[in-house]
């Protein structure tokens, strides 16, 4: 360990801090690791095209499904509203790249495409469970245990 001594006002504070730090050796590189926000053509066409619905009805979309996912993934990398989305040159209205989301959200695009790129990075032993992390956001968190000391209380009137 390295100690670091620095003085503040009257008072000198100490400060450890680790020397050396263990370098994981993960299966991929760490290009891979990174979350992608822009989908080249020849990606899209491979990878994630198969998997995402077409639409059956009504007129030819103004832009490639490309740039829609492109869009998708910007809007969900910055957390931003989607009507404040601005397409370049306003090419497409936010509320049409909402729907595609939507649609593809409700139809089981996205968990088939999911489904299928864990199962090839597996194949491919590139499947790397070390760096996984649980999000316990929606947990249910109970209050109390098995058997409460206060009988359960129904506030609706019958």
């Amino acid at each position: 360990m390295l100690k670091l001594e620095y003085n503040v006002g009257s008072k000198t504070a100490t400060n450890f801090k680790h020397i050396t730090m263990k370098k994981k050796k993960y299966p991929q590189t760490p290009s891979f690791r990174k979350l992608p926000i822009n989908i080249s053509l020849k990606d899209f066409n491979k990878h994630i095209n198969p998997y995402l619905s077409r639409g059956t009805r009504g007129p030819k979309p103004k832009i490639s499904r490309q740039k829609t996912f492109n869009y998708i993934l910007y809007v969900l990398h910055t957390g931003m509203q989607w009507d404040q989305l601005r397409p370049h040159r306003n090419e497409i209205h936010w509320s049409n790249i909402y729907k595609w989301h939507l649609k593809w959200s409700k139809d089981g695009s996205y968990q088939n495409l999911f489904e299928t790129s864990v199962m090839t990075l597996f194949e491919k032993n590139k499947l790397d469970l070390s760096i996984l992390h649980g999000d316990g956001s929606n947990t249910v968190a109970k209050k109390g245990g098995k058997e409460l000391d206060t009988p359960d209380t129904n506030t609706k009137k019958a």
